[in-house]
């Protein structure tokens, strides 16, 4: 992952309903929740849940596809990933204790553990 795509995730989820709606779709898993369903969860009014999960889209840590007359919404959990790797790829200057198991979880992370 190149700088530029980090800072631009990172700024994607440095806002609360944005980070809350993105980890309630990692605890939701790859199926997914429609758009409405996540701003009711969140108590969020639709139209500005949709400009979040846009944010969260253009930043490639959601995907989204059409199911009828709903969008629904899911974690990218590959780029999820090589986030949480570029955060960690240079932990603790060789000295793994610091770090523990971080660089491991970032690295094997998969959709049902990660929550």
């Amino acid at each position: 992952m190149k700088d530029d795509a980090a800072v631009s995730a990172l700024s994607a989820l440095a806002h609360g309903d944005r980070l809350a709606a993105f980890r309630m779709l990692v605890r939701a898993g790859p199926e997914g929740m429609p758009s409405g369903e996540i701003a009711d969860a969140l108590s969020i009014p639709p139209t500005r849940m949709s400009f979040h999960l846009a944010t969260l889209e253009r930043a490639k840590l959601l995907r989204s596809w059409r199911d009828g007359r709903r969008i629904l919404y899911a974690a990218s959990y590959d780029d999820m990933r090589q986030l949480l790797a570029f955060l960690t790829e240079d932990c603790c200057s060789g000295k793994p204790e610091i770090c523990g198991n971080l660089a491991d979880f970032a690295s094997t992370c998969l959709p049902e553990t990660c929550s």
